[in-house]
Formats: structure tokens, C-alpha cells, sequence
């Protein structure tokens, strides 16, 4: 069997866990200077306006947002593939809604900015852009995996 249908209260372990998930979307628009909507975002003070943009930061904090967000998404599209009951629980916190936001302002962010880098060593463009394209492939497939089971599971039963 299954861990969750063993110990039932890892559902609500889950629902306490997936507000730091988005959180993690959160911080890598954060860390590009991108404000996602419907995010519980405080006011940012004046003098705190970010002037980091994907393009302008440090390549080494790029590499690194990149590959925050390719283990994120490899790790959600695992879990939820091994574990689509857990779908309901994602969508009790609007994932949808919140993954295609992130979507839709931080991929052409990130791929812009790894496009118009310069790079000393190809390698380390390929490396990125390899797994820019892998995220967003993960992401695209957790939104298929949430929606066939949230919206097209129910209709079929």
C-alpha cells in the first residue's frame, strides 16, 4: 500500500507543507524582481524597489535560481505522478492558478535572460538552457496531472 492510505494524517501534514511550495515560486520571482498576483505580497517600501532583474543579476545566483527550479519541479511532477490523490490537497491552496501565474511571468524571464547572457564557456548556457526547457516541461505536466484529476477524473467516475 500506499503511505498516505497507511497514515491518513499525511494529508494534513501535505495541506500544512504545499504554502511553503508556493513560497518557493514566490521567492524566485522575488529573487528576479517579478511580483506574482494573488500572492499575499506585503507593500514594498520605496527605497526597497529591486533593481534585480534575471538579466542583471550575478550568473552564479541565475545558475542557481535555475536549478532550485528544475529540483522543485522534477520533485512536484514525481510526487504527484507516484501520488495523484494528493491532487485535491494542491488544489485546496488554487496550485493551478498559482503554477500558471509563476508560469506565465517567470519562464520567459528566465529564458530571455538566459538567452541574452554572455558566456565565457558555452557549456554553462547549454547546462541552463537544458534545464530551463526541463522545468518548464515538469510544470506543464504537474498542470496536466492536477487538472486531469481535480477536473476530469470526477466528470469520468
Amino acid at each position: 500500500g500506499n503511505i498516505f492510505t497507511q497514515q491518513p494524517s499525511y494529508f494534513s501534514d501535505l495541506d500544512e507543507t504545499l504554502p511553503t511550495v508556493l513560497q518557493v515560486f514566490n521567492n524566485i520571482l522575488h529573487k528576479c524582481g517579478l511580483q506574482c498576483e494573488g500572492a499575499s505580497a506585503e507593500p514594498q517600501k520605496l527605497e526597497e524597489k529591486v533593481s534585480v532583474t534575471a538579466e542583471n543579476m550575478p550568473l552564479q545566483e541565475l545558475k542557481d535560481i535555475v536549478l532550485y527550479l528544475c529540483d522543485t519541479c522534477t520533485t512536484l511532477w514525481a510526487f504527484l505522478d507516484v501520488f495523484p490523490l494528493a491532487c485535491q490537497t494542491f488544489q485546496k491552496h488554487e496550485f493551478c492558478y498559482r503554477l500558471a501565474s509563476f508560469y506565465e511571468l517567470a519562464v520567459p524571464e528566465l529564458e530571455s535572460a538566459i538567452k541574452k547572457r554572455h558566456y565565457e564557456d558555452n557549456s554553462v548556457f547549454a547546462d541552463l538552457w537544458r534545464r530551463i526547457s526541463h522545468s518548464r516541461k515538469k510544470m506543464i505536466e504537474v498542470f496536466h496531472i492536477l487538472i486531469n484529476q481535480v477536473c476530469l477524473q470526477p466528470i469520468l467516475e
